[in-house]
């Protein structure tokens, strides 16, 4: 069923926050008040705002901008479209958005739902190339599909239920991640003071530390091998189905493999922005290539590492020692030559394949939860789509 069009600004009040002075310290001193940020808000659901990096005092709360509960707020300048819910009174600066919704025509959530699906939308409108911006004429003006409120309601339960699985099975996920690096800990003590005195090496003694042969704009194609960034990597290393975007084709395929080899099954890929250890132990004979800087390769030679070991001692690494590893005053990006000379701890091949098998069980049952969230994200895309498209 269609639904009537609504602008944003016929559902409730619209207000564009502000920062107060930061010289007048009184505005911050002893803050009681949440001063919400876009980056206080979570890009891939919608956030609850109860609490922020920085908070203002009474006096501040009055110079800036205030918020019920209930209030809905979306990010308009730079990060576009994430969308939060006020769980409680906040302020919150200029480049956010915010509805304080007219309850007698739609449910806060309902809003935020709709927000969401329709980010694409909203991104589409912004009117400046290097940092998205959407005023508050534009903001006001942005449409969204309204049923009767009783129907928001329903959509909102259903939504709801679904997100709450989601929700569960990430924490699933989290807690099994959690756990990996729990018995990581347990079994070789700090990788950073090597608190248990293992013999150590250079990662370099272990095998090849390098990258790719470089692989133009203009030699990517519309079909082909799949080339990969270091987003996709990423993604790969969190147990994530992806959708090659960029390919090559196979001639050049072989010429890079006949020039500089290819990875192998067992071999490391990680994303050149890196601290939270996302890193690829290569699992498919399938052919692809990668992006030469943006992403890192060890190529394992030497027959004294488990490959799995090898994964989660340098995940173990980063986690800990990401700041005096990596290095860029915008990004800190690991450099082939730093990742080169990283100690590694060098247990018995038996404890490190002792831990490869408790790896293995693990995976086991985090692929079951990732398929079953796969599975109900694929319904709740397609129940969003079916109530806001």
């Amino acid at each position: 069923m269609k639904y009537k069009m609504f602008k944003l600004s016929d559902l409730g009040n619209i207000i564009t926050g502000n920062t107060p002075a930061k010289k007048n310290k009184e505005y911050y001193e002893n803050g009681i008040i949440p001063f919400v940020k876009p980056n206080n808000f979570n890009t891939s659901t919608i956030s609850i705002l109860s609490e922020a990096d920085e908070n203002l005092s009474l006096s501040g709360a009055q110079v800036g901008r205030m918020v019920k509960e209930g209030t809905v707020l979306v990010t308009c300048i730079g990060t576009i479209g994430s969308v939060g819910i006020a769980s409680r009174n906040i302020c919150f600066n200029q480049q956010i958005n915010a509805i304080e919704p007219n309850s007698d025509i739609i449910n806060n959530r309902y809003l935020a739902y709709a927000i969401t699906k329709r980010r694409e939308q909203l991104k589409a409108i912004a009117n400046a190339p290097v940092v998205p911006i959407i005023n508050k004429t534009q903001f006001s003006a942005f449409e969204i599909p309204v049923p009767p409120l009783e129907t928001q309601k329903k959509i909102v339960e259903v939504l709801d239920k679904a997100q709450e699985l989601i929700d569960a099975r990430k924490e699933q996920i989290r807690l099994m991640d959690e756990l990996i690096q729990s018995v990581f800990y347990e079994m070789f003590g700090d990788s950073k003071t090597n608190s248990k005195q293992y013999p150590t090496c250079k990662l370099q003694e272990l095998g090849k530390v390098g990258s790719s042969k470089r692989v133009f704009v203009d030699d990517l194609v519309e079909n082909g091998i799949p080339f990969y960034r270091g987003t996709e990597i990423g993604s790969l290393a969190e147990g994530v189905t992806i959708s090659p975007k960029l390919f090559i084709t196979e001639e050049h395929f072989v010429q890079l493999k006949n020039a500089t080899g290819i990875p192998q099954k067992g071999d490391l890929l990680m994303p050149s922005i890196c601290p939270d250890g996302r890193i690829w132990r290569v699992d498919t004979d399938e052919a692809f290539y990668f992006k030469d800087g943006r992403v890192l390769w060890v190529n394992i030679k030497s027959h004294n590492i488990n490959s799995i070991y090898l994964q989660y001692a340098l995940k173990n690494k980063f986690l800990n020692d990401y700041s005096n590893i990596a290095s860029g005053t915008t990004f800190a990006e690991l450099k082939i030559f730093a990742l080169k000379d990283i100690d590694i701890l060098m247990p018995s091949i038996e404890l490190q394949n002792e831990y490869a098998d408790i790896i293995n069980q693990v995976d086991k049952m985090k692929l079951d939860v990732q398929k079953s969230l796969g599975e109900i994200q694929i319904l709740f895309d397609s129940m969003m789509h079916k109530y806001f498209e």
